[in-house]
């Protein structure tokens, strides 16, 4: 025979550490990769290089 009650306290407590690592997860912002501030840096010394070389020839 099954037991008729149930116990909501268990249910909420499994709810409430669901939404609470939810939140925690959602509040670490995400890791931005380096690469483009990298790719910004090169470019802007290799145009700055290209465009001295053609002023000086």
């Amino acid at each position: 025979m099954s037991d008729q009650h149930i116990d909501p306290a268990g249910n909420t407590q499994a709810f409430r550490a669901f939404a609470n690592a939810r939140e925690q997860e959602a509040a670490v912002p995400p890791k931005k990769s380096p690469l483009v501030p990298i790719i910004a840096v090169v470019a802007a010394i290799v145009i700055i290089g290209v465009a001295a070389f053609l002023l000086l020839r």
